[in-house]
């Protein structure tokens, strides 16, 4: 076992006596170490509950003859970070949630893990850090929250009408009072907020990986079948063990290429094509843009889930989860079926029996909303190395788009336009110096979109930024344009009232200036002074990455 090398032996005596001191017996102490991360705090309502989670992790663990240790994993709430300071750490904590659980398996020795997040960064930096490590490995999750409900009568709620509700209060759409009611109402339990948004995408895509139980990203926070799934996961990696099987045997390039498959049929967040390639890129990897187009010219889109319907994660749940969609994407072999998987079988083997229970839900691949998926990559002269937007979220008569270029060269700047009535329909609002070395650490843009949509223009005005945009957004929100302005990016010369051209059905994003122009404002720009310049945030901006490559730290 790997923890032979901090207990076996007479030169480990000492170390055993410091097992000893914190009450471990012989017989826990020989049996298999299991690391139990757990990213529970008092600070993120996705995260509030995983105590009890990791407790049941415990006992599964104990079942099956291991011996269960418990370490702390941080996290934060995108939602409380967002429009302000914050949001600058959000993106970048994923890589020091790699980091420290690299840090404490490695110093400790343990055998196996057995992942305990929920929200948005830190389901992606625990799957890199299981890609890394590679040691038995498997995920489970704290499980979304319940949709909040004003009545029976009115629709389901969540985080994303709250931001948008801002909006309408500012555009006299909606009273205080009102707010409150629904403030008081959209959040009505623990877990992940409730819509498709980052954390339930990457929950979800977890199972596709094949590093989640199925039932992983869907069954709720608050139903006792998450705490029985938290025990099973317990159990299953005392099997991964035994069987030597290691994360880099299940997420393999089938394996990622059949998550970016259920992605585009379930429109999961655009953060997905963040992290899917920083997953992939801890495993050897590399998960080129143009194939997340590759594959969502075949894959019907079959779900409208929050923010792009009125479908929130329990109804996905009822309808049969993540398991039904695949089961439907079986039916057109769009997916590997032999890969195998944290439960020891096969994606096959686990999806024997599965049916799609409600189909208003979970469109039949044969009557999907759209042929193609949920999410397209566009590229042209404004984004050489490409732009993500989540096409399922977008109104029709925006999929193509022409207009002038307002120009911000902040959050904070375009935010206060919007609200202050100075954006106009017609408008593409253009944000840079958001990317993650310019923001620095990429900040999700939820304030700004979630104001056009509840002021009634998100199918009038387009949002442009080399920065990101939350799962909650929804509307022509073009984010993670490559290169970013800080590293000299097209983005950086756009002036006030250049045209741009938009086109999410051919693919193709442009800014309507002469390659003369654009050689003119190349030579006259000079790189911005960088916004931070100590503690993590400066480290960070000097060691990251472009979002086209998840947005990784560089080796060097």
């Amino acid at each position: 076992m790997r923890s032979d090398i901090v207990k076996k032996g007479l030169e480990r005596a000492p170390h055993r006596s410091l097992f000893k001191a914190m009450g471990y017996t012989d017989q826990e102490i020989a049996a298999p170490l299991v690391g139990i991360v757990n990213a529970q705090n008092e600070v993120v309502p996705g995260h509030i509950h995983l105590d009890q989670i990791a407790e049941a992790v415990k006992a599964g663990v104990r079942m099956g003859g291991g011996t269960p240790m418990e370490f702390p994993c941080i996290a934060v709430c995108d939602g409380i970070a967002m429009g302000h300071i914050g949001m600058h750490y959000s993106l970048a904590s994923r890589e020091v949630i790699a980091d420290s659980i690299e840090i404490m398996a490695m110093a400790h020795g343990f055998d196996a893990l057995v992942l305990i997040p929920n929200c948005d960064k830190v389901v992606p930096g625990m799957l890199m850090a299981a890609g890394r490590l590679n040691i038995p490995t498997i995920l489970v999750s704290g499980g979304p929250m319940l949709a909040g409900n004003m009545d029976h009568n009115s629709p389901a709620l969540s985080l994303s009408n709250m931001f948008e509700a801002v909006g309408s209060v500012k555009a006299g759409r909606l009273s205080e009072v009102e707010l409150l009611a629904a403030e008081n109402a959209a959040c009505p339990s623990c877990g992940s907020c409730s819509g498709m948004f980052t954390a339930n995408s990457m929950n979800c895509l977890t199972e596709v990986l094949g590093m989640g139980l199925p039932g992983n990203g869907t069954i709720p926070a608050v139903y006792a079948e998450r705490i029985r799934l938290a025990k099973e996961a317990g159990l299953a990696v005392m099997k991964l063990l035994k069987a030597d099987l290691k994360p880099r045997d299940i997420m393999t390039d089938a394996a990622f290429k059949n998550a970016l498959t259920v992605d585009m049929a379930l429109g999961c967040s655009t953060n997905s094509i963040l992290h899917l390639p920083a997953i992939a890129h801890e495993v050897g990897i590399t998960l080129d843009l143009d194939l997340v187009n590759e594959i969502s010219s075949k894959t019907p889109n079959l779900c409208k889930l929050s923010p792009a319907g009125s479908d929130h994660i329990e109804d996905l749940y009822f309808a049969g989860g993540v398991q039904a969609v695949m089961a439907e994407l079986s039916r057109k072999d769009l997916l590997d079926l032999s890969l195998p998987t944290v439960t020891g079988k096969s994606i096959a083997d686990n999806l024997k029996g599965v049916v799609n229970r409600n189909p208003k839900v979970i469109r039949p691949v044969d009557n999907p909303y759209s042929e193609t998926g949920g999410i397209a990559v566009l590229r042209g002269n404004l984004a050489p190395d490409g732009c993500v937007v989540k096409r399922s979220a977008v109104a029709e008569e925006m999929l193509r788009h022409r207009g002038p270029a307002r120009v911000f060269e902040s959050e904070e700047q375009v935010s206060a336009a919007i609200l202050g009535g100075k954006i106009n329909k017609g408008d593409i609002v253009v944000i840079r110096y958001e990317g993650p070395k310019g923001g620095p650490g990429m900040r999700e843009m939820l304030a700004p979109t979630s104001a056009l949509a509840g002021m009634g223009l998100d199918k009038d005005v387009a949002l442009i930024t080399d920065g990101r945009f939350s799962g909650a957004t929804r509307g022509a929100s073009i984010g993670h344009v490559s290169p970013e302005a800080a590293e000299g990016g097209p983005i950086a010369f756009v002036q006030e009232g250049d045209i741009i051209e938009i086109d999410m059905i051919a693919g193709t994003i442009h800014l309507a200036v002469s390659d003369e122009e654009l050689a003119k404002r190349r030579e006259n720009w000079t790189p911005p002074v960088p916004k931070v310049q100590h503690g993590y945030l400066a480290r960070y901006a000097r060691m990251v990455s472009s979002a086209n490559t998840g947005a990784v730290l560089k080796a060097k």
